[in-house]
């Protein structure tokens, strides 16, 4: 049999009240049936009466649980990797407060939604870095998050080429075993959409081959948006204000291929709800399935048995002594 909770201070109190409190009522009762020259063995009777369902009750208090069953419990969970373009064009201010700072916002609303599932965060913009490995810790994940910034990543340009190949290696370098389901897979590719890589195409058709959902998230607006650099804004090298605006159909082109979805945030559009329903409409892998002992409280069947012989003493009467 198991308890509910341990037996402690409050079970001990009330036990020695009972005791205390009995026995001074048993003494004097005990004297006055003396007194009167009045029969008093019905008050041993009455004591083990009162003794059986206190103990009930302290049994009801402290919650037993028997008749245990075993009960089959399912590990279920997806591997998602997420590359954020960190490239200078993300500073734009076209979505405030700036692109990036909009993205880290929403990131920790994906890490909260699918907490079950394991994050990685790849961090790019010519070149990728592993920013975090698939993990389950939701606080390591937001702490990388709230670090990512646009001084992290070479200054050179963007290429999706880099972070997809490096999150199609982690991805298959991190399966558990030969029943690893590739559709439990996911890729999620964040930027402006300025790709400046040559081999997008190529990893992206691996992609496919390895039926890896790839979905992208578009960060900007059409008109564009500036750049800071210092207190002024950024200028090319005929003086003119550097103007980086959101290229939709590249990442709607390398979605579409993967057969995913694109997602887009702009001055008047976030998506990213929508994407988390998509990715947690995905079926996702079974990883660990195990059988657990299963017992249920049964306090109600010794509150039944305490309620009954409480109300047979209480019902029943002396009528030489009344206790």
């Amino acid at each position: 049999m198991l308890w509910y909770r341990d037996f402690g201070i409050t079970e001990i109190v009330f036990i020695t009240l009972f005791v205390v409190l009995y026995a001074l009522y048993v003494v004097r009762t005990v004297r006055i049936a003396r007194r009167m020259n009045s029969p008093f063995s019905i008050i041993f009777a009455k004591l083990f009466a009162r003794t059986l369902y206190f103990a009930l009750f302290i049994i009801v208090i402290l919650g037993p649980s028997f008749g245990g069953s075993k009960k089959e419990v399912k590990s279920v969970g997806k591997d998602i990797m997420i590359c954020v373009d960190l490239s200078k064009s993300m500073d734009a201010f076209d979505i405030a407060p700036t692109r990036l700072e909009k993205v880290k916002f929403e990131m920790k609303k994906v890490v909260e939604a699918f907490s079950s599932d394991r994050i990685g965060v790849i961090i790019f913009s010519s070149e990728a870095f592993m920013q975090c490995p698939l993990t389950y810790d939701q606080n390591a994940l937001n702490l990388f998050i709230e670090t990512m910034s646009s001084t992290l990543v070479p200054a050179s340009g963007t290429d999706f080429g880099p972070p997809l190949r490096l999150a199609l290696k982690k991805l298959e370098e991190e399966a558990d075993g030969p029943t690893t389901q590739s559709k439990s897979k996911v890729i999620i590719l964040i930027s402006d959409g300025e790709d400046f890589g040559e081999d997008s195409r190529e990893v992206v058709s691996e992609i496919e081959s390895k039926d890896i959902k790839l979905f992208t998230l578009g960060v900007g607006t059409e008109a564009g948006g500036n750049i800071y650099a210092g207190r002024s804004l950024k200028t090319d090298r005929q003086g003119n204000t550097v103007t980086t605006r959101l290229n939709s159909s590249a990442l709607r082109g390398l979605a579409d291929k993967t057969d995913g979805q694109y997602f887009e945030i702009n001055a008047a559009r976030n998506d990213v709800s929508r994407l988390i329903n998509t990715i947690g409409n995905i079926e996702g892998e079974l990883r660990d399935a195990r059988f657990v002992d299963v017992t249920a409280n049964k306090y109600f069947y010794f509150l039944v048995a305490a309620v009954v012989l409480l109300i047979l003493d209480v019902l029943v009467n002396v009528p030489a002594l009344k206790l």
